[in-house]
């Protein structure tokens, strides 16, 4: 028996320029405790099989053929009203966004409780008490105190929770998840996703997982659906698919997946997929990157080092100082990166990586500890003039392209802003000519200067950061989760463009993610962090074949193995 049946589905998007034809002739069936991944990049058409589903279709989308069976039910014919009565009951859905997808101005127990009351009927007293059980289930820490928060007052991976807790409230047949596991921990990822699978093989429900992420499809799925430009393109196992795949889309997306049982010496061109652009060359900027411009006092020792870094974060606010509630954030850290090197923070949401990397580059103010920048105490420093010397020298690639760029200047004036600012040009034609190189060396061209950050992609946005961070000459680069929202096509280009980009020019960088397979590709050393401590520093191969610390190997023991994958065609490091 089939739980949901999704036959020839066709879904056009009328627009003035044409019609768009986003899903073509797709088929696919879930049955009772199966998990049927379905992948493929950005624009495939992914969301929007599993938004027509549920018929939440944005207009002006509409189904122009096919047909949608929950078990031997038609539902794509049901009325509006109908349709509501099965989303949460019989369909629940995990929204890639959780921040959008909850209400800010209830409570996180308002939503919960609500929706359990409206389709179990239980009454409030024990729809609360079945709330406080699914945020437990969740992972969420003292639940019987967090209910009572608003959406904004967790973290990212959190809400994640949240929304996953809000989709299984109400039991339903089939779960429909739409990148549940993007804005989560490696270890919360790993308990969402044995969740996940109990509950499939429990409760014999069925789910449609819709991701870009290999280690998940690896992890939880039975089958597997991948998809290129609105068409169904191959579907099998999961062994068939990711050990043994026969179209040449699905062996171009397997080559870009970071392995996390060997280092590579560059991720593997994504063939299929580029030869459908025209691929560029990446100039020399060396011109740019001499002279005056990069003339750094010279460094004896680590280019960065920390010592004893604190950072206090106030969580209650009282008249008396005693009175306040205050946590460290980052409790007595310290490390080096040496010159030339890509150093590598890892740890969960909240273990204080982002807050590390806040302080080096002066957007925070460290409550103790150093932070030296060659030989100079950046702490110490009060003057703004001389802060921006070594603010020329470090530049930060922050995790959302789109929330760090001005939607309303061009991309010429906000990769131009940093050069003007610091007054690393002598005419405005010199400033222009910088630009275009750099948008030229980071794979977008000349012609992406005229346009604004809403007209590109995530990934073409991330390489928009990338030139703008460049643009100062800097020498130390960090990077804070710089491609935890990409395809992993479009994340193998940006990696190998950031490898390129410290091999040409020399940098040295702050690498921060909780990928732990990218980690392992980008870094020389590592350094694992526990709620605001530094556990373990050590060379990468060596954390990654021999961890000291138990949270390491705890953390190392949660990676996806993606021991299925394909290892045709791979340049691996030699020891």
């Amino acid at each position: 028996m089939e739980l949901l049946n999704i036959k020839n589905l066709q879904i056009e998007f009328p627009s003035r320029r044409g019609t768009v034809l986003a899903v073509n002739d797709v088929s696919l069936t879930v049955r009772p405790g199966e998990v049927l991944g379905v992948v493929g990049e950005s624009g495939a058409g992914k969301s929007t099989i599993g938004n027509a589903v549920i018929g939440l279709l944005e207009p002006p989308g509409e189904m122009s053929g096919g047909n949608v069976y929950l078990k031997d039910e038609q539902i794509n014919t049901l009325s509006s009203e109908e349709k509501r009565k099965i989303r949460g009951r019989r369909i629940g859905m995990i929204f890639q966004d959780p921040l959008t997808s909850l209400d800010p101005l209830q409570t996180v127990e308002q939503q919960l409780v609500e929706t359990i009351e409206l389709h179990l009927k239980l009454g409030p007293a024990k729809s609360k008490e079945k709330a406080i059980d699914l945020l437990r289930q969740v992972g969420i820490p003292e639940p019987e105190v967090r209910i009572t928060n608003y959406p904004h007052q967790f973290s990212g991976g959190m809400r994640q929770r949240v929304v996953i807790a809000l989709a299984l409230c109400a039991e339903p047949e089939v779960i429909i998840a739409d990148e549940p596991t993007t804005a989560l921990d490696v270890s919360i990822q790993a308990q969402i996703l044995e969740l996940m699978r109990k509950l499939c093989q429990e409760k014999q429900v069925g789910m449609l997982i819709i991701t870009h992420d290999m280690g998940v499809i690896a992890d939880i799925t039975d089958r597997v659906a991948v998809m290129y430009r609105g068409n169904l393109v191959e579907e099998g196992t999961t062994e068939k698919i990711l050990g043994d795949p026969d179209h040449p889309y699905t062996k171009s997306l397997i080559s870009a997946v970071p392995r996390p049982d060997v280092r590579l010496k560059r991720f593997p061109m994504v063939d299929y997929i580029e030869k459908e652009g025209e691929r560029k060359k990446l100039l020399d900027i060396s011109t740019h990157w001499l002279g005056q411009a990069r003339d750094f006092d010279a460094v004896e020792g680590p280019l960065i080092e920390v010592k004893d870094l604190v950072m206090t974060f106030v969580t209650k606010q009282a008249l008396l100082k005693k009175n306040r509630q205050m946590f460290n954030a980052v409790d007595g850290v310290s490390f080096d990166i040496k010159q030339g090197e890509v150093f590598g923070l890892v740890g969960e949401s909240g273990s204080g990586k982002s807050t590390v990397a806040r302080m080096i580059s002066g957007l925070y103010t460290p409550a103790a500890g150093t932070i030296n920048f060659g030989d100079t105490d950046l702490t110490k420093i009060k003057s703004e003039k001389e802060m921006d010397y070594y603010r020329r020298q470090m530049q930060m690639i922050f995790q959302d392209p789109f929330s760090s760029l001005n939607g309303r200047m061009r991309v010429m004036d906000i990769v131009a802003e940093p050069i003007r600012f610091h007054k690393l040009a002598s005419s405005n034609a010199e400033v222009e000519q910088i630009v275009t190189d750099l948008l030229d060396h980071v794979g977008l061209g000349a012609q992406a200067a005229v346009r604004f950050p809403h007209e590109f992609s995530g990934g073409q946005r991330q390489r928009i950061s990338i030139a703008r961070a460049l643009a100062t000459r800097p020498r130390f680069l960090i990077c804070d989760e710089p491609t935890s929202a990409l395809d992993v096509s479009i994340q193998a280009q940006i990696l190998n463009l950031l490898k390129d980009l410290q091999e040409e020019l020399g940098l040295t960088m702050l690498f921060i993610s909780h990928d732990l397979p990218v980690i392992r590709q980008m870094c020389d050393r590592v350094g694992v962090m526990k709620m605001g401590q530094l556990v373990e520093v050590a060379e990468t191969e060596n954390l990654f074949k021999d961890p000291q610390a138990p949270y390491s190997k705890e953390l190392l023991s949660l990676m996806p193995k993606l021991d299925k994958l394909s290892h045709r065609g791979l340049e691996v490091e030699e020891d």
